[in-house]
């Protein structure tokens, strides 16, 4: 099992820890209510630093990257960053990333937990003679998640770094504990939120400096059952839970974010644009509310009457809601907003109702 540089601190801290893709996380510090409320109100730190992370360097990265995922990075300049996926040639979604471009190196970030899929996806495409190298950094770089109305501010005092202007998923550099690190501006929770992509060996460091900067404003460390009830309700889908090789591209609201229809052939390029053409989209992801029920497992079947309509992807307590909520994939037919459905746990049938995403955003 592999563990973050930060898990002395977080059992410090009091975490309770799970397994998540072969890491130990930090699923709460005892109070997920009140980590979810920092991140709502003030500020919150986490560590992500198991999820999946790569470089791409050498000559023919641009031009290699280009041609096998979904988006188009060509237009990128250093400091710029675009959401893209990785297909099979039938449209599925293996991977949904982060692409970040310097000078000589195009990095990836994981949205979402899958181990090193993404690594080992994109290296089967490596042919030999391509001028580029793909390298696994899950292990030996730290990712961090700052997150609330304070996040800025707390970044700016940690680093001297002003990142309130930044766009979202574009980046500026900055040393931070003798380590090149990247600030980004990230969409993890629907707050203003910040990831600090550092080499392993200045992680310490930078969670110290940012937790002695954050006091100011009451900043608390943030597990992942408060992260997963931010996420959903901010309505972002992640990989692995509702992205997966179930799922196509569009189904999943992301014509504008994780896929081009003109930069040219890609794998599953045919698949996405027939359904663009045709709009011939099977089934979407929407938000539900469910009435009475406990949080429904990943999978838990969706009906209208006693037709089977789709499935949960994800769901979780919402403190912002005070209910329980999921995102989900039903039929097309049954995706407007205030749609009746019914969800199955342990063999019985729960009331439900279709909500437009985000449940939440900020003001």
């Amino acid at each position: 099992m592999r563990a973050s540089r930060l898990h002395d601190h977080h059992a410090r801290s009091g975490a309770t820890f799970e397994e998540v893709a072969g890491w130990t996380v930090p699923l709460h510090y005892g109070d997920p209510t009140g980590e979810h409320h920092a991140v709502r109100q003030s500020v919150g730190l986490a560590d992500l630093s198991h999820r999946g992370k790569s470089r791409v360097t050498g000559e023919d990265r641009i031009k290699w990257l280009q041609s096998i995922i979904s988006n188009d990075i060509l237009p990128l300049q250093h400091g710029q960053g675009r959401y893209s996926s990785f297909l099979t040639h039938k449209g599925k979604m293996i991977s949904y990333f982060r692409c970040y471009m310097e000078t000589d190196v195009v990095i990836l970030e994981d949205v979402g937990e899958i181990g090193d899929a993404t690594y080992a996806a994109l290296r089967k495409f490596l042919l030999y003679g391509t001028k580029a190298k793909i390298e696994n950094c899950s292990e030996t770089w730290g990712l961090l998640l700052v997150g609330g109305p304070h996040a800025a501010s707390v970044i700016q005092t940690a680093f001297g770094a002003g990142v309130g202007d930044l766009m979202p998923v574009d980046f500026t550099s900055a040393t931070i504990a003798g380590q090149s690190a990247m600030i980004i501006a990230s969409e993890e929770t629907g707050e203003r939120d910040f990831e600090i992509l550092i080499p392993s060996d200045g992680l310490v460091a930078a969670w110290e400096r940012l937790m002695e900067a954050g006091s100011t404003f009451g900043i608390i460390p943030v597990g992942r059952q408060a992260l997963e009830a931010l996420r959903i309700e901010a309505g972002i889908p992640r990989t692995g839970a509702d992205l997966n090789e179930d799922i196509v591209p569009p189904e999943a609201n992301l014509e504008s974010k994780a896929f081009s229809l003109n930069k040219g052939c890609y794998p599953g390029q045919e698949v996405v644009a027939r359904m663009d053409t045709y709009g011939n989209v099977r089934r979407k992801l929407v938000g539900l509310v469910l009435k009475d029920a406990t949080v429904p497992p990943k999978g838990s079947k969706l009906f209208s009457g006693d037709r089977e309509i789709g499935w949960i992807s994800s769901a979780v307590y919402s403190p912002q809601m005070n209910s329980v909520i999921a995102l989900g994939f039903p039929l097309r037919d049954f995706s407007n907003a205030g749609s009746a459905v019914s969800v199955e746990i342990d063999g019985t049938r729960h009331d439900a109702a279709v909500y437009t995403l985000p449940f939440y955003q900020k003001t």
